[in-house]
């Protein structure tokens, strides 16, 4: 563990980050996640586990996910343009020319991640959010097919006070024409509540083509309509559309970053052909919790969603139209005595994604004749079983499998009737075998083993060379990380260091090729990757929050990622990429922040982002240069007219005006591997609460 003792050291030099407290003032040793069935304090937790709250979310930019996320070791977020996510939790973005792929992602209780193996994470808005947990590294023990990890949001509203009835309206613009809009409605009473959250986000971007707007609107009730049973509903509507502007080659980029991507030879330009993504999706969820007696509990949600896609793309227009239904339960049997802890849980996971394929010629953003109609139906389904053992609120160990059976079947209309088929893969057996010790009340150890499991999503199967590749396999691989946490100082002190080793097999990756003179997309599976990781993070209050002093809390954060990925045995064609740096994986990250609170509810908060060179292709031969991002916030809480609370604030991001990709194209035909982000710019807000 040469790399995990080298991340001590580096840890003893560097200052903090957040794996953070529930809210500005309570302790560290008070946070408490839910990442497997039962809550537990962070400290304790058998996983890596990234915990981004309220309070973070607030000082962050308010029209992404992506600043939020990136804060937390060891996960990556892009944004090719607004609205085009890209997401890698200690991994490749190989698999994702565009969405995100091989991590599942919840809201609340209910899977965000199809069956196909998509999610349409920048289908929410900020504001729909409260928290969010990261589980990293795989998790197929108890969430299903995941090889890089899992994503758990709580949705606004999840956490009400009782009695508690607010209306709060934010209003914020800023640079590139952007503009960011919600209210949230929030009402509690004695067994009911209802919040309402509705959003509205558009910007012009800071390229050519480059624009996007999103309606939003989501709903989240509970009833407790005995004293031994709950219900809960979910819902929400996201109606998204922005412009893609395309990769530019590297001269392309040095002379006009700001450029989408221009015509070539037969090749029509973006702005030509009306290049986006129009999406629009219903979700909705219902899930019942009855606590059947002192030692029994059953939980079941079913739930159901509808996206209809399109995607005018330079070489062709795709349309999807999917369809998704499925059913979450579990049982869970709790004993206590006066050393003993244990909770058992046996449950399943059961949906089906049916989608529609259908690619048209693109008449300059107009569909024109067929190239290909296909269906294909995902199902998904595994059985899963965890067993956790709290021992003299010492050890802690926890046993979880699942066995997971995942296929898919296929029928093609055109351009030539083929009869349906089915592709079913083995079933998979996924073990997870974790534990924890707390030496004392300030220091704990923790290791685990776990085994991911990924099987193709249904756009990798079919992608946009129109072929259905019943050739393609799971990726599949083993996990073994072991970890310290530490909080000292009288609490105001929090360190995280993990250190890991995953090594992956199958590893799926995306290619590009010619057909006809366009370009299109396909996938396969290299040999597999073996990757030596360590995290660390680190909160430390300078200052403890306090009403008397001029500085009313100064903390200081800090997170540290270094990825030492490598491919394994990969060949592709004549050409041997083995011992290569992952594409697309930073060696080394640091965010460090700086949060101050002064009297009267004055702020201040610094951020900088340091990321390391970027290899654009499996042969190493082109990389992205490294760059530093600073932002800056300042504002004033508890502003009040009469009864009425305000928020002021101003922020600036990408201070040094530097010139960066935030969401390169891997391994891009024709060298077009840069999506340039935004220069310096700002904005401002103002928020009302009633």
């Amino acid at each position: 563990m040469k790399i995990f003792l080298t991340g001590l050291i580096v840890l003893a030099g560097i200052t903090a980050s957040a794996q953070t407290q529930q809210d500005s003032t309570r302790r560290l040793n008070e946070v408490t996640i839910r990442p497997y069935f039962s809550n537990q304090s962070l400290i304790r937790s058998t996983g890596s586990i990234g915990l981004i709250d309220s309070t973070i979310l607030d000082r962050q930019l308010g029209n992404s996910f992506v600043s939020a996320l990136n804060t937390v070791a060891g996960v990556r977020m892009e944004e090719r343009s607004p609205g085009s996510y890209r997401l890698s939790i200690r991994g490749s973005l190989l698999r994702s020319p565009f969405g995100i792929r091989n991590i599942k992602i919840y809201l609340d209780d209910f899977p965000l991640t199809d069956a196909g193996g998509n999610s349409y994470l920048n289908a929410l808005d900020v504001a729909s959010a409260s928290q969010i947990q990261i589980l990293k590294g795989p998790q197929s023990s108890i969430y299903g097919a995941n090889s890089g990890g899992v994503v758990l949001i709580q949705p606004q509203g999840s956490n009400a006070i009782t009695n508690n009835n607010s209306i709060a309206l934010k209003l914020e613009g800023g640079s590139f024409g952007s503009f960011h809009q919600n209210a949230v409605l929030q009402h509690q009473a004695e067994k009911y509540s209802l919040n309402i959250t509705q959003a509205y986000q558009r910007s012009d971007g800071y390229r050519d083509h480059s624009g996007m707007e999103r309606k939003y609107f989501q709903a989240l009730q509970k009833w407790d309509y005995t004293k031994t049973a709950s219900l809960k509903a979910l819902l929400f509507y996201s109606d998204l559309h922005y412009n893609t502007p395309g990769g530019l080659t590297a001269e392309q980029y040095l002379q006009n970053p700001s450029s989408s991507r221009p015509a070539a030879g037969q090749t029509k330009s973006a702005i030509d052909q009306n290049a986006g993504i129009y999406s629009k999706t219903i979700y909705g969820g219902i899930s019942n919790n009855w606590i059947i007696n002192s030692h029994f509990k059953h939980v079941i949600s079913v739930f159901s969603s509808y996206t209809d896609f399109k995607n005018p793309f330079i070489t062709n227009y795709e349309k999807r139209k999917e369809f998704t239904l499925g059913l979450r339960s579990y049982l869970e049997y709790a004993r206590s005595s006066s050393d003993v802890d244990w909770k058992f849980n046996i449950g399943l996971e059961s949906m089906k994604t049916g989608t529609d394929f259908d690619n048209y010629d693109n008449n300059f953003g107009q569909p024109g004749a067929v190239q290909a109609s296909d269906k294909l139906n995902a199902n998904s389904n595994f059985a899963f079983a965890h067993l956790g053992i709290d021992i003299s609120q010492k050890l802690l160990i926890e046993l979880s499998a699942s066995a997971n059976l995942y296929g898919y079947n296929y029928r093609s209309i055109a351009p030539i009737a083929i009869p349906k088929k089915t592709n079913k893969f083995d079933v998979q057996f996924m073990p997870r075998i974790a534990l924890s010790y707390l030496l004392d009340d300030q220091f704990s150890l923790r290791s685990s083993v776990s085994k991911g499991y990924s099987p193709p999503s249904l756009s990798e199967v079919r992608a946009s060379n129109n072929v259905i590749n019943i050739d393609l396999q799971p990726e599949y691989g083993w996990n073994y990380e072991t970890g310290v946490r530490y909080e000292g100082l009288n609490k105001r002190l929090f360190v995280d260091v993990t250190g890991f080793y995953y090594n992956l097999k199958n590893a799926i990756v995306r290619r590009t090729v010619l057909i006809n003179e366009k370009e299109a997309d396909y996938f396969i599976n290299a040999g597999g990757t073996k990757q030596w990781g360590l995290e660390s993070s680190l909160a430390f209050w300078i200052i403890r929050t306090n009403g008397n002093n001029f500085i009313r809390g100064l903390q200081l954060r800090n997170s540290y990622t270094l990825s030492h990925f490598k491919f394994d045995k990969y060949i592709d064609k004549t050409k041997d990429f083995s011992g290569n740096n992952l594409t697309g994986v930073p060696k080394v990250t640091v965010i460090n922040s700086t949060d101050v609170r002064l009297p009267k509810g004055f702020y201040l908060f610094l951020q900088h982002n340091y990321t390391s060179s970027i290899p654009l292709n499996d042969a190493n031969t082109v990389y992205a240069k490294k760059y530093h991002l600073v932002q800056a916030k300042v504002g004033k809480k508890n502003l009040r007219i009469g009864k009425t609370l305000f928020e002021v604030y101003a922020g600036a991001d990408n201070l040094l005006n530097e010139k960066y990709s935030l969401g390169n194209d891997l391994n891009a035909l024709g060298g077009r591997y840069f999506n340039a982000a935004a220069t310096r710019n700002f904005y401002g807000g103002l928020t009302i609460c009633l």
